[in-house]
Parts: structure tokens; C-alpha cells; sequence
């Protein structure tokens, strides 16, 4: 069986899994241009063997191309060929579309990332639709992910925070007509407790999507997730 290496690129950390009890993290954030990425990722896994990588990446990515200079890393994305400077198989998917495919246990699901921004991706038996739902027009003239996301909490409050979290979380519920809403990123820790129909992540899931990315329908031989 071949070992995939799952890179999970975040507006404030980069997180390296190989299994779940096996992985290593070091710093993104607004200066992280691609070689400097490329450089970090090699030394983090220099003792590391692997076979082939899966990439979840903070912006819009079309048929395992980015098409979006990300909002929370440094510049220089656009067209980067991420197999030919790692040298290994690469399938790129957004970030939180990754951590969406491994949260999936069916039916309809919409997932939603709390994290620097708000990442979101909405799933149907085989089919990923990654998102960007925190770009939607919200109070204020402004996007939504600047209340929703870690801007949010410092202009609100924890508390208010909180109130406007779940009350915003509902309402997507509602207009995706989801079955059920999987929370996750690295704030939603913040929570003791969730309404019905709202379930906590966990931020290692995005390691259970890695590996689903390579996984093949049995019957046909094609890929078993197709990524809208």
C-alpha cells in the first residue's frame, strides 16, 4: 500500500501527517511564499518515506490548480506546479474541503471551518463541493468570515462571538438544507456545547480526507470522490 503524506496549509500553521499519532507542524502566515514552503515542508520530512502527497490549501482551487492567491499566506501561488518541486504524486483540494471529506458520514453535509478565515464545503454521497462562503456579503458592508472568523472574536468578544457563530451557522443550515453541519477549525474548541444538528470537528479529520483523495471507486477503477 502506498504512504501518503497529508499537508494540511493553514493562514497561521503548517501541519504534516503521515498517520494520526505521527505528525509534525511548523509556521505559515503572511510572508509564506511557495519556495520558502517548499523548503520547510523538506526539511520537516527529511526521515520521513512517502509515496505521494495530498495538500489542503487555503483558497479556490480548480482541478487541483489554485486560482486564488490566498488571503492569509504571501504571494506567488498562482500556477505553482506543486508535483514537479516536490518531486511526488500531489493532489491539492482546499483546506477545508479536506477536513470536510474526512468528517463525511453521509446524507447531506455542510462544513464549516472556524479558523484564521471561514472555510466551508458542502458534501453529497460521492460528490465535494468546496466552497467560499466566507466571502458572502454580512453586516456592515463587510464579508462574513471578518465576524465569524478570528477578526470576529476580537471585535466582539468571546461571548458575542459565540452568539453570532451559531446563530450565522444556523442559517446556512437552513440554506443549504443540510441534514447535519460539521463545525471544525481550530476555534471551535471554544465551544463546550453545540445545538442539534451542529457537531464538533476535529482538525485531525483533514488527515482522513488526505487519504481519501487517493481512494478508488472498486467497480470502475476512477477516483471514488469527485471534487466539483
Amino acid at each position: 500500500m502506498k504512504k501518503t503524506l497529508v499537508v494540511d496549509i493553514g493562514g497561521t500553521h503548517v501541519k504534516l501527517m503521515m498517520q494520526r499519532s505521527k505528525h509534525r507542524v511548523f509556521n505559515s502566515g503572511s510572508r509564506m511564499k511557495p519556495k520558502e514552503f517548499v523548503k520547510r515542508l523538506k526539511q520537516n520530512t527529511r526521515d520521513w518515506k512517502f509515496d505521494q502527497i495530498s495538500i489542503g490549501f487555503p483558497a479556490p482551487i480548480r482541478d487541483g490548480k489554485i486560482i486564488r492567491n490566498p488571503k492569509h499566506l504571501g504571494k506567488g501561488w498562482l500556477g505553482f506546479n506543486f508535483r514537479k518541486s516536490l518531486g511526488k504524486p500531489v493532489r491539492v483540494i482546499n483546506d477545508a474541503a479536506m477536513q470536510a471529506l474526512g468528517s463525511y458520514r453521509g446524507r447531506r453535509m455542510l462544513f464549516l471551518g472556524l479558523g484564521t478565515g471561514l472555510g466551508s464545503a458542502l458534501l453529497l454521497k460521492n460528490l465535494l463541493f468546496p466552497l467560499e462562503l466566507g466571502d458572502l456579503p454580512y453586516r456592515d458592508c463587510e464579508i462574513i468570515e471578518n465576524f465569524l472568523g478570528i477578526p470576529g472574536i476580537k471585535r466582539l468578544g468571546l461571548k458575542r462571538w459565540k452568539r453570532e457563530v451559531i446563530y450565522a451557522v444556523a442559517q446556512l443550515k437552513k440554506s443549504f438544507i443540510a441534514d447535519y453541519v460539521v463545525l471544525g477549525g481550530g476555534n471551535v474548541h471554544r465551544f463546550k456545547r453545540l445545538p442539534g444538528g451542529i457537531e464538533r470537528g476535529k482538525n485531525e479529520n483533514a488527515f482522513l480526507g488526505g487519504l481519501r483523495l487517493w481512494e478508488k471507486n472498486p467497480r470502475t477503477g476512477k477516483r471514488k470522490w469527485q471534487v466539483k
